[in-house]
């Protein structure tokens, strides 16, 4: 039977998660859920894994969904103390990108250092140019090709008509 505990460890400023039984692709979702939970409340997460029997692929990319969720927040997820069995399926499924595994919950909160603050920029979006106003706001007769120029209305191309001298007249 799979549990998952939450306890937030405020006084050192981090999350930590403990995963007991099996995790597999039936309470993959409850662990998605559960870290993204968490990351929003405390971005830094560290997972016991004492007492995690067995993980599948789907549990990983639980784990793996769980710490894109951290890192987004400014955080990071961190795993820690697995069984050997665990860790065997760890080595084998995660990436180059992986977090390392840490053989304790002290160690992986040790690794994390002290609490940053993080700046997140704001995304504005791109400022307006003044002919892109200009075009838009003009009145429509405006943007019409006046009568007398060497223009068709149509195809903007020059007309076959001559041009006048002036108001001179021969």
């Amino acid at each position: 039977m799979f549990r998952m505990d939450l306890g937030p460890d405020e006084s050192r400023g981090h999350a930590v998660v403990a995963l007991h039984g099996e995790l597999d692709l039936v309470d993959a979702a409850v662990v998605i859920a559960g870290l993204v939970v968490v990351a929003a409340r405390e971005p830094r997460i560290i997972v016991d894994l004492t007492a995690l029997e067995f993980i599948d692929a789907s549990g990983v990319a639980a784990l793996s969904r769980g710490r894109g969720h951290a890192r987004h927040a400014g955080g990071d997820l961190l795993l820690a103390a697995p069984q050997r069995r665990v860790q065997l399926i760890l080595a084998i499924i995660w990436t180059a990108g992986g977090p390392v595994l840490h053989s304790s919950v002290a160690e992986a909160a040790a690794s994390m250092g002290p609490r940053r603050q993080v700046v997140v920029p704001i995304q504005r979006p791109p400022a307006r140019m003044r002919w892109q106003r200009a075009t838009r706001h003009c009145p429509a007769a405006e943007r019409q090709v006046a009568r007398d120029d060497c223009f068709s209305r149509s195809s903007r191309a020059p007309c076959s008509r001559p041009r006048r001298h002036g108001g001179l007249s021969r």
